[in-house]
């Protein structure tokens, strides 16, 4: 994993300023997907770090978990939220149909459906969030950006990219896979020694968004990637409240 991929990666996921020099090629594209997990795990660092200050200075659980869920949505510019709605129009508005799922996909409208799993989503992050700073858990904020983020990587080494262009096709057709797979089993192994629930919940949620797309689409968009990752950290976040 080329640093400029690393750099390349957190301009992608993130709103961050990021020195990016010269053209971004194709293989640039593809070089920059193992590096997202990494990146999740960056941000993961920063959620819990302001967590444990915000707990350390007394503030209260639901204003602070108000203010991590909007900076969580905000460093990454809801770019993985945009995802969540788009795939939840998609979804029902297909009604089974791979071409009219797609075709509804692409369209920057948010309907019914995606509103209200953007809303499910973001309460249930806000209220697992609370709930766990009350209690003073905080590994799960620092998990579950980056097996959510893994997750990405991995739809690109099990599944085809569905789309004939943009920068899901380049990074399909270049990504280094050994490095991916080197990656992938680094966050695991991470995760499995600090919290192997976390890594369990995150495969079982993976293992089903990727059986869904595999039976709807015999692949996956970036929409659905990031319908993934959103689902994988709510996921995560709120199994931590339950097994308080």
């Amino acid at each position: 994993m080329s640093p400029r991929g690393l750099l390349l990666a957190t301009a992608f996921l993130t709103r961050l300023p990021v020195p990016l020099h010269g053209t971004v090629s194709a293989r640039d594209q593809g070089e920059a997907v193992p590096a997202w997990p990494i990146v999740g795990l960056l941000l993961g660092v920063l959620f819990w770090v302001l967590a444990s200050l915000a707990a350390s200075l007394g503030w209260a659980a639901w204003p602070t978990a108000v203010l991590l869920v909007m900076l969580w949505a905000g460093i990454t510019g809801a770019l993985h939220l945009d995802g969540l709605a788009d795939s939840a129009d998609a979804w029902l508005g297909g009604q089974g149909n791979r071409e009219r799922t797609l075709e509804i996909m692409k369209d920057p409208a948010c309907g019914p459906a995606g509103v209200v799993a953007l809303v499910l989503v973001l309460l249930g992050k806000t209220a697992a969030v609370a709930t766990l700073l009350e209690q003073s858990v905080l590994l799960p904020l620092l998990l579950a950006p980056a097996l959510g983020r893994a997750a990405c990587t991995a739809l690109f080494l099990r599944l085809p990219y569905v789309r004939e262009n943009g920068l899901g096709h380049d990074a399909a057709e270049h990504l280094p896979r050994d490095t991916a797979r080197a990656v992938l089993i680094i966050i695991a192994l991470l995760s499995a020694w600090l919290a192997v629930w976390m890594l369990v919940t995150a495969a079982v949620l993976f293992l089903l968004g990727e059986w869904l797309m595999r039976q709807r689409l015999g692949g996956f968009t970036g929409d659905t990637a990031g319908a993934l990752v959103e689902i994988i950290e709510a996921g995560i976040l709120l199994t931590a409240y339950l097994a308080l």
